[in-house]
């Protein structure tokens, strides 16, 4: 018997707290504000990652704080539950919860949403898992701006000039816009780094890689040809249609044979949906939860599902599916409150719709590039674009606030060398972010 059969509150519960789910949970409070649903957000973080800013939180921009919304404060009429999902009884309408000290419980609902979000995109390469980073958490960016700056630090006191190489090579793999604004925004930090301690910036290395022919398709080739002309002119040595091999802990090897010596290599090549989907038992779409264009779960009208999970058509491209990235996920998000309000009767359903804005994409000290609406951008014009538009979207006055400071005090003073240590080894690996599998 359900919440609702027995004349009880009807419980609602969100699964994961990324920008779908928590869109979803911030829209349902409006939408049945004054009725008896009660909303539950299950998720490890009590925060909401604003993860477009990881880059610059790398880069010592930003302070890890900036980019997490703390949900208690932003989502104050929702039940919070701290830990992660194993598995969803469809029959009993429960879910499976372990939280951070191995404790259980099951956690009713009349809807749910699943919205667990995505984890690193890993292949079956020999050292991948042990001797790269992803960039998908606070720790795994904290763990970069860190590295580097240590590295460089040690690099002085080597005797032996191929280890001091090594440590001073930083290998960035995936040129789409996640992998080449973390370079970037590295080699700025970088630079600044080699300018205080009188090195020359040349010596600190950096090569970015990509299987594909181009760099951040997303942009466009003629953007895309403006990105590359940066990257190269900051001395970034750019290898597309080249990958990784093997890694070693202080080597990885090209698919060319070439032998790079080094210390720091960050795998920044794409998505794969939560490892929650595969114990659902239900059809997938490329490793994603398929949905309904109303994003609902066939067969089970009461399940629902968006973001980076879950497979939702997209109508603009008949047959394929949105891709998983912030700007859908937040519009899925609001999408899913809608569609859940309408099924307990409070507005009407409508299929996931959407326009495309466009992306903007930060490449380090005044430059950037931007296409809102179409409209393509590059220099100092698509930088002030781009921090506006993550002003507009950061949602917490807090943390907008936090942002637009560190974003002055970044046009005031030069970006602080500060390896705090903050993050363990174990932290930043790749099994820390959710459980990650390898993906062939």
């Amino acid at each position: 018997m359900t919440n609702e059969s027995a004349g009880e509150p009807t419980r609602i519960v969100v699964v994961g707290s990324g920008f779908a789910g928590f869109e979803c949970a911030r829209a349902l409070v409006r939408r049945l504000r004054g009725s008896d649903a009660r909303i539950t957000m299950i998720s490890p973080h009590d925060y909401m990652l604003y993860t477009p800013l990881l880059p610059e939180v790398a880069g010592g921009i930003l302070d890890a704080r900036f980019v997490t919304v703390p949900l208690s404060e932003a989502l104050p009429n929702v039940e919070l539950v701290k830990g992660s999902v194993d598995s969803v009884d469809f029959g009993a309408r429960t879910v499976h919860v372990t939280d951070c000290e191995q404790g259980v419980e099951d956690v009713a609902w009349d809807r749910v949403v699943l919205t667990p979000g995505s984890v690193t995109r890993l292949f079956d390469i020999p050292g991948l898992a042990e001797h790269a980073r992803g960039l998908e958490t606070p720790a795994e960016a904290l763990y970069f701006r860190d590295q580097l700056l240590t590295q460089i630090e040690l690099s002085e006191r080597d005797t032996d000039p191929r280890v001091a190489d090594a440590r001073r090579t930083v290998v960035v793999v995936g040129a789409s816009y996640a992998g080449t604004e973390l370079t970037a925004q590295l080699r700025a930090l970088a630079d600044e780094a080699a300018a205080r301690r009188n090195l020359d910036p040349s010596e600190i290395r950096f090569l970015l890689l990509d299987a594909a022919d181009k760099v951040m398709p997303e942009v466009g080739e003629k953007l895309g040809s403006k990105v590359l002309d940066v990257l190269r002119a900051r001395g970034i040595d750019v290898r597309l249609e080249t990958t990784l091999t093997e890694l070693g802990p202080e080597h990885v090897t090209l698919d060319d044979g070439t032998v790079v010596p080094t210390r720091t290599v960050a795998w920044v090549t794409g998505v794969t949906a939560s490892p929650l989907i595969d114990t659902l038992g239900l059809p997938t779409e490329k490793g994603r939860l398929t949905v309904r264009p109303d994003l609902s779960v066939d067969g089970h009208p009461d399940v629902f599902a968006g973001g980076d999970a879950a497979a939702v058509p997209d109508p603009k491209n008949r047959g394929s599916i949105t891709p998983p990235t912030a700007q859908h996920a937040i519009r899925q998000g609001q999408a899913l409150a809608r569609n859940v309000a309408a099924s307990l009767g409070v507005g009407d359903p409508k299929p996931y719709s959407h326009r495309d804005r466009g992306l903007v994409v930060d490449l380090g000290p005044g430059f950037a590039v931007a296409n809102p609406l179409g409209i393509q951008l590059s220099g100092f014009l698509a930088k002030v674009v781009t921090r506006a538009y993550h002003l507009y979207a950061m949602p917490n006055a807090a943390n907008r606030w936090a942002v637009a400071l560190a974003y002055l005090t970044d046009l005031l003073f030069p970006r602080p060398l500060v390896s705090i240590g903050l993050v363990t080894d174990s932290e930043s690996r790749f099994a820390a972010s959710e459980g990650v599998r390898a993906q062939h």
